[in-house]
């Protein structure tokens, strides 16, 4: 099992198209931490299968307590950021401007959970066919990052997509179910899902109890309140 990771390259050679590309072919960029880049492409690779998602019981517990708002490409630039806002960060300057890029064209989505009409929490990730490819998320109160990813989940479950991708396996998301498989398995996966005609919803609020209730088993529909957005 060896990972692919490239030589390091300039910023400015990471385009909207290049990173695309290099999705399709089982790829994703990643900051080196000197103002280079690398291409990265892990074996094993995390996934986390749609149909094996599965709420940790502590956690099932505190969704009835929790009050959040959550939303679709509202905020993606302040998404990027808040992943970007920790002590070690792989997100640089050109990761943030690709991504833009791509959020402009739709083909980058985000997630966002609101608190009081705060942005507390978020993910985001690329969308091609029928495939996300998650990036990274954050939370600035608890809970709230497993917010964003059931929402993701849900959307995602809804609109029939075939895989997400979450690059590496953490001890975190494998709570969740999050599994690894051999790189020519996941191709074979990432090859089928992305012929898919699979959208993302329009920009704006999205009701976590409404995709949860009748495809994640074992939540009430009480489980997600949801406050007005601000």
């Amino acid at each position: 099992m060896t990972d692919l990771v490239s030589q390091s390259f300039p910023p400015e050679r990471l385009t909207a198209v290049s990173v695309l590309r290099a999705y399709r072919d089982g790829f994703f960029p990643m900051g080196c931490g000197d103002g280079r880049l690398r291409w990265f492409s892990p074996d094993p690779r995390g996934i986390l299968p749609l149909d094996g998602f599965h709420l940790p019981h502590g956690f099932r517990r505190v969704l009835r307590r929790l009050d959040f708002a959550v939303s679709v490409d509202a905020a993606f630039p302040e998404v990027v950021a808040g992943c970007a806002d920790r002590s070690e960060t792989w997100i640089d300057p050109a990761i943030a401007r690709v991504y833009a890029d791509l959020f402009a064209a739709r083909s980058a989505h985000s997630v966002e959970v609101w608190q009081a009409g705060d942005l507390v929490g978020g993910l985001y990730g690329v969308q091609l066919g029928g495939v996300f490819f998650g990036e990274s998320m954050f939370s600035r109160v608890g809970e709230a990052s497993k917010v964003a990813l059931l929402a993701l989940v849900g959307i995602l479950r809804t609109r029939q997509f075939g895989l997400l991708d979450i690059q590496w396996v953490t001890d975190h998301l494998e709570n969740f179910g999050a599994v690894e498989i051999r790189r020519p398995v996941y191709l074979n996966y990432l090859r089928e899902a992305m012929v898919r005609q699979c959208s993302f919803p329009p920009p704006g609020e999205v009701h976590v109890a409404e995709l949860i209730k009748p495809r994640i088993g074992a939540v009430e529909e009480q489980s997600a309140a949801r406050v007005t957005l601000p």
